[in-house]
């Protein structure tokens, strides 16, 4: 005999109370009150903090210049982008999807821009005008 939850989740479906129009405030608020937490630095790392005036001062090359250049050069959908330290040195790590289901991860010097590496199957099906 196969048992489901379904009957059960009907049930406790039909028994729920539709929450007030004050609970229903406080989910968005909760959730913005998260997100600035999580995206405020630790007090003990200013490098983070310092972020949008290093770009505006030169001292890193914005993300979108990155991301026009690897559009103009690879064809693919970018999964996730990084902005990591390592060893001093600050480093745009972008994942890309190519049009074969490949995924190639490039690696840019932040302040200069270079790619400085990229690893991946099949990277050469992702270059444009082959």
């Amino acid at each position: 005999m196969l048992h489901s939850c379904s009957a059960w989740h009907a049930v406790t479906m039909m028994t729920r109370r539709l929450p007030s129009p004050a609970s229903r405030l406080r989910l968005p608020v909760l959730a913005a009150l998260l997100v600035l937490l999580a995206a405020s630095p630790a007090p003990a790392d200013d490098y983070w903090r310092d972020l949008p005036e290093r770009v505006r001062d030169g001292k890193l090359v914005p993300l979108p210049e990155i991301l026009d250049w690897l559009e103009a050069r690879y064809i693919g959908q970018v999964l996730e982008v990084e902005l990591e330290r390592d060893d001093g040195q600050s480093v745009y790590e972008i994942e890309m999807l190519g049009p074969q289901g490949q995924v190639v991860d490039f690696a840019f010097d932040a302040a200069s821009g270079e790619l400085i590496g990229m690893e991946g199957v099949n990277i050469n099906g992702m270059r444009r005008g082959k």
